[in-house]
């Protein structure tokens, strides 16, 4: 279609297309990706790019020729630019344009939207023109069954019966894929045409046999050279724009305060041109030293003074751990140590570490690896009088394992912990100025690696189990493998029980390997079939329902997700199929029959435990669960039963990560006599804890594990099946000290259908964190320095966490760290959490914002037992009134603080269903991160101060949102209930935990959210409802749209239509307060004083705000049209009143639209609450919308006359303009 017969519309306030009819926009075709420089400039941060757009640049950029540049597009346009045009025939992006392998043709440089060019840039190459889907012909509310099981929204209504496709049509696209292929400058095609979508699996059959991607987003079918995600808010016409309506008061008020604030501005820039607003940096840093080892004292003036001291100081440990050795107690504990497999290869060991820079040591469960190795050294060391400067550090991936093991080789070497051994995990840590072997968590080495880039003074270090392939362990081997050529001198040791041993060896370019082997004691392994045979337990599909289970944790107020099998089920399927069970009785196959994988098996585990407590010889039993849900759940199920709840006869305790180290510490205390020990626990307990007296291992065979869909930009938190490595390791907690038995709670098929090794952290998490941690370190370039992992993730999840910082505004476009990005790596949470943080300090509602990041960092401290869920949700509603998960948890940790007071805390929690634990853990995370906050300067230590507005709810919602964005969603009503949508996931649901899932109207138009998940579709776990300008103020970076009052975030996904002067007055608060952020991140010492009227004009936006805008969808936004210059008519009649003849602006507009052929305008009236009437006139598939009137007549008239106006450009009516454009409108009519 020529460029000449493209249309520009101007756009009013009231304009919105009627439904049927989907918008049109037209888009530049891909020829070469522009770079981020060609962003238009923003307020901070950048503009977001959802995941598919960017795997599309990647390939592009590739494929495309550099010398190629948009001088290719046209320019030319018509010279008339007429306001109408019939949709129906606008122009597409259609496959039918491939079939010429000419160029397409230029736009109309009318129509592009420079924002949408780089945002969308990679989606139409393959024309001039693209318009959006009409994804959702109609809203499902929030709890409707419209949703698909991949959450995309698909309309599945198609007609495929056989015989129905046609055969030319498929030959016809057969030959439109090959020319798809062959062209560089393309990546997809895109069909809007009905035959298309009827014959859809049959083109996706074919494209797919030719290596092409297809998809159905409800009326458009996509074919891609690359993955295509679930939704795409460029192909939906329900996409969210929003028009922003304010009270003519609320405006003046800002007004008058934003006023006084420039002019006092500019004052003190005329007064003080070189002082205003310093941009001096802050000297405040993070505190240097974790704990880790204490920085060396000032050296002496010789250095020869100072290697006598080191002397002397080795020779004191020398003898001191020849004292030991000698000693009764010393020569008892030796034998101990003697008798481990690890002793026996300890000269073996020592020799290899000392000829090599890198050793790998494989251990088997009980060789006391973890315990001898470091203390090899150590003593080595010491024995070579070079103790004194001998500094050992062994990483452990969880904190329980590193105080428990350094707990037990201080008590091997006759010392307290504290002395030559210590240890360091996150908020507290025992070490001392002698200490030369410390124990630490991976997270804290990392730390002391941000300020001590050479690890100066460590001549070893340890890392622990690395075969769990956590992500600070995969990150920690790239920065060590980096250090290792700078510090010759440097020992690095990999120790785990299992791993796959070349892999490593390899990266490390040919490590030696020593094996040691392991010494557990015989353990008697019982699988499902074995456990039912030899019990007599009959499984049926009834005693299988776990009674909170995921049925109650993930279903929905109003309608639970709709059954699909589950990839639980679908691992084993095969396996369950083919396995051979003739050799059991038929109770035990027919039990088989009916065993559900997806259900843990709460009754069976009941069962069992009751078994083992009568039947089997003294010993404490291991039970092996998923997570903290299953826990608790299961010991309130335990505590039930008159065996097991007895106290009496069982002691029942659980451990889990998030326990206080006080707590986990339990695990390890042995019973009376006569009463069993039993411990609930997730896999924290495979590895480097030993609890002595442990006989019985029960094996539920998962764990929940979180994955990472980098296309669609969503984790997936769902239970899985270990590795064989995992069942093994819990299989050896058995043996350890006496001969033991498992219990594993499935069919041997089914272990044998497990996976040999975990999958890495690295591949299946989101990488903010880490991309974050690598600039703080500056190692150069993200992706360049994840490329050298042992297994390197995905460039597309690489790619998203990038473009996530940069949208928060923590990297610049070079990738390089802001201030606000270098204040984020200096505090150990998500960086969305710390830049919350580091908003509430600087606008004084420190103590609440503290408590909602500490309370995101920790378990959610609302319990919902299964048994009284009605009760614990109606608990945690007398927490909210203002649709806020946030603020909710305020008031709970509030309230638990002011009881504490009176020693009432467990009554407190007991009585309101919250974890005392949890608030426990969010007051010792609140001192950290203040402590933190004060290294950087933006805490004084005068919390009077800091919280001076911590009563302004409307503030903190909004710190909030500046934390969480861009997780927004947005909030549209429909006659039942409201629908929620994503950009990156189309419609979403509320978690029933939500105090906003309870809820069937919103005032608000926004959540934010700080997690979404998917099970069997996008769950949002915590939300807090926002107004319109708490986003526009504090979410993410705003651009222009193509005409006054256009407003746009998150690449053009979000728009705001308002009036213009309210647009310029938002975007001028806007850079101010991006302004005074950057200056107090740069000069913490600023008084925000002087800045009195900026932010109370902020507070005044943000509090005072009615949200009284409305969605609207599908509104074209075009440049306004140049009309050809005409002499000025006087105006005959008023917008309402008629004049000589019934002249009025009704019978005006129907002139118009009829001489220009047509359909005469309807229109459409509605009383409003204040008995006034507003009209809204349709015509040609558009809907234009009037003033409020008196009357419904006043209403039509005025409806009309708003249309005229837009038609005309704004210019005035009269007889013979409106005759000259009827003549237009019919020219431009004929033309299409």
């Amino acid at each position: 279609m020529p460029s000449s017969s493209l249309l520009s519309l101007s756009s009013s306030p009231h304009f919105l297309p009627s439904s049927p009819h989907p918008c049109t926009k037209t888009l530049k075709p891909l020829l070469l990706c522009p770079t981020m420089k060609d962003r238009p400039p923003s307020s901070y941060g950048s503009v977001y790019i959802p995941p598919h757009h960017r795997l599309r640049s990647v390939i592009s950029s590739s494929n495309n020729n550099a010398s190629k540049t948009g001088a290719d597009f046209s320019t030319s346009a018509s010279v008339i630019q007429p306001k109408l045009i019939d949709r129906k025939n606008a122009p597409v992006l259609s496959a039918r344009d491939t079939a010429a392998a000419a160029p397409p043709p230029s736009p109309s440089p009318f129509l592009q939207q420079p924002q949408q060019q780089q945002q969308q840039r990679t989606y139409n190459s393959n024309n001039s023109s693209k318009n959006s889907n009409n994804n959702n012909s109609q809203y499902n509310s929030a709890y409707d069954d419209g949703i698909s099981e991949d959450g995309s929204d698909r309309e599945l209504n198609l007609s495929l019966q056989s015989g129905t496709f046609s055969y030319a049509n498929i030959d016809e696209w057969k030959r439109k894929l090959a020319i798809l292929l062959r062209n560089d400058e393309k990546q997809e095609l895109v069909s809007r045409e009905k035959k298309d979508r009827r014959d859809f699996e049959q083109i996706a059959a074919l494209a797919s046999r030719m290596g092409l991607y297809s998809h159905l987003y409800s009326k458009v079918a996509v074919f891609s050279k690359v993955p295509l995600p679930n939704y795409r808010f460029d192909l939906d016409d329900k996409c969210p724009q929003r028009e922003v309506n304010l009270n003519f008061g609320l405006l003046k008020r800002v007004d008058a305060y934003l006023g006084e604030y420039l002019f006092q501005k500019s004052r003190t820039k005329e007064s003080f041109p070189d002082n205003c607003f310093s941009r001096s940096s802050s000297n405040s840093s993070i505190v240097t030293d974790e704990g880790l080892v204490e920085q060396p004292e000032p050296l002496a003036s010789s250095s020869a003074v100072m290697e006598k001291i080191l002397w002397r100081r080795s020779l004191q440990l020398r003898d001191q751990q020849q004292a030991w050795q000698e000693s009764l107690e010393g020569a008892r504990m030796l034998e101990f140590r003697q008798i481990l497999p690890a002793y026996k290869e300890k000269d073996a060991i020592l020799s290899v570490i000392l000829q090599n820079q890198v050793v790998i040591v494989s251990g088997e469960t009980g060789c006391g690896k973890t315990t001898q190795i470091p203390q090899f050294i150590l003593e080595s060391e010491i024995d070579s009088v070079r103790g004194a400067v001998c500094s050992i550090i062994c990483t452990q991936p969880r904190r329980i394992s590193a105080i428990s093991v350094s707990e037990r080789v201080a008590s091997e070497r006759g010392e307290k912990l504290g002395e030559s051994v210590g240890y360091k995990v996150r908020l507290e840590g025992m070490k001392g100025r002698d200490t030369h072997l410390l124990f630490c968590t991976t997270g804290i080495l990392l730390r002391r690696l941000l300020v001590d880039r050479n690890l100066k003074g460590v001549t070893h270090v340890i890392v622990d189990e690395i075969h769990e392939r956590g992500m600070n362990e995969d990150f920690l081997l790239i920065v060590l493998k980096d250090l290792l050529p700078r510090r010759p001198e440097l020992r690095l040791i990999l120790m785990s029980a299992t791993l796959d041993a070349e892999l490593f060896s390899s990266y490390f370019g040919g490590a030696p390997l020593i094996h040691i082997p392991g010494f557990t004691y015989p353990v008697q392994t019982h699988f499902l079939e074995n456990i039912l045979e030899m019990t007599d337990y009959r499984l049926t599909p009834y005693n299988q329902i776990d009674d909170y289970g995921q049925e109650r944790m993930w279903k929905m107020s109003k309608q639970a997700p709709r059954k699909r099998k589950s990839q639980i089920a679908s691992t084993v399927e095969d396996a369950l199929r083919a396995a051979d069970l003739k050799d059991f009785s038929p109770q035990t196959r027919e039990s088989l029959s009916c065993w559900n994988p997806d259900c843990i098996g709460f009754n069976l585990i009941e069962y069992l435990l009751s078994y083992i407590c009568e039947n089997e010889r003294p010993g404490a039993v291991l039970v092996f669960m998923t997570g903290w849900d299953d826990i608790i759940s299961l010991k309130d199920k335990l505590l039930a039963h008159p065996i097991l709840g007895d106290p009496s006869q069982v002691l029942l305790l659980t451990c889990h990560g998030s326990m206080a180290s006080s707590e986990q510490k339990l695990i390890f205390q042995e019973p009376e006599d006569g009463v069993r020990k039993i411990v609930l626990t997730t896999n924290i307990a495979e590895t480097s804890i030993t609890i002595n007296d442990v006989v019985f291992v029960l094996d539920c065979g998962k764990a929940k594990e979180t994955s990472y869909d980098a296309l669609n930009n969503t984790p997936c938190l769902l239970p899985s099946w270990i590795s064989k490595v995992s069942a093994q390791q819990r299989r050896g907690r058995a043996g350890r000290v006496q001969p033991g038995e498992c219990y594993h709670l499935y069919p041997r098929c089914v272990y044998d259908a497990f996976s040999e090794y975990q999958l890495p952290e690295i591949l299946r998490t989101p990488l903010q964190s880490l991309c974050l941690q690598i600039k703080s370190l500056k190692l150069g370039s993200i992706s360049e320095f994840l490329s050298r992992a042992l297994q390197s993730p995905e460039l597309l999840a690489v790619q998203n966490a990038i473009e996530y910082l940069k949208i928060i505004g923590a990297l610049d476009e070079n990738e390089n760290l802001t201030v606000l990005g270098r204040y984020l790596t200096m505090l150990p949470m998500e960086p969305k959490l710390g830049k919350m943080l580091i908003l509430g300090a600087i606008l004084n509602c420190l103590d609440p914002v503290l408590t909602i990041v500490a309370g995101l960092s920790v378990r959610d401290p609302f319990l919902t037992p299964s048994d009284k869920k009605d009760l614990a949700d109606a608990a945690k509603l007398q927490f909210s009134s203002d649709y806020s998960d946030h603020l909710a948890l305020v008031r709970a940790y509030e309230g638990w603080k002011e009881a504490e007071k009176d020693l009432a805390g467990y009554d407190y929690c007991w009585k309101n269903f919250l974890s005392a634990q949890s608030m426990k853990a969010i007051e010792s995370l609140q001192k950290e991160f203040l402590s933190l906050l004060k290294d950087t300067g933006l805490f004084d230590g005068n919390a009077t101060n800091h919280n001076a507005w911590s009563y302004d709810q409307q503030l903190i919602r909004a710190i909030i949102c500046y934390g969480l964005y861009p997780g927004i969603c947005s909030v549209v009503h429909n006659e039942k209930s409201f629908s929620l949508k994503t950009m990156e996931d189309g419609q979403v649901l509320l978690h029933s935990n939500s105090v906003n899932a309870r809820e069937s109207r919103i005032p608000y138009p926004w959540l934010v959210f700080n997690e979404k998940i998917k099970v069997n579709s996008v769950f949002l776990r915590d939300s807090t409802a926002v107004s319109d300008s708490v986003l526009l103020l504090f979410g993410g970076s705003i651009s222009r749209g193509d005409v006054d009052g256009h407003l746009k975030m998150l690449g053009g996904y979000l728009e705001f239509f308002m009036q213009p002067a309210i647009a310029e007055k938002y975007q001028t608060i806007r850079r101010e307060f991006d302004e005074l952020i950057q200056n107090k991140l740069l000069n913490p010492q600023m008084v925000l004083h002087f800045h009195h009227e900026l932010i109370s004009a902020v507070r005044l936006l943000v509090s005072e705000d009615q949200c009284d805008g409305r969605f609207v969808f599908g509104r074209q936004v075009l440049k306004p049209t140049k009309m050809p210059v005409m002499p000025q008519q006087p105006t005959l009649v008023s917008r309402t009143e008629s004049g000589p003849g019934g002249d009025n602006s009704k019978s005006q507009l129907q002139t118009l639209l009829t001489r220009a052929g047509y359909a005469a305008p309807t229109y459409k009236t509605k009383q409003l609450k204040n008995n006034q009437f507003r009209a809204t006139v349709e015509f040609n598939g558009m809907q234009i919308m009037g003033q409020p009137c008196n009357n419904k007549k006043s209403a039509e008239k005025d409806a009309a006359a708003e249309a005229l106006q837009w038609l005309m450009g704004g210019t005035q009516t009269g007889r013979e303009y409106i005759n000259h454009m009827s003549m237009l409108l019919k020219k431009s009519k004929r033309d299409h």
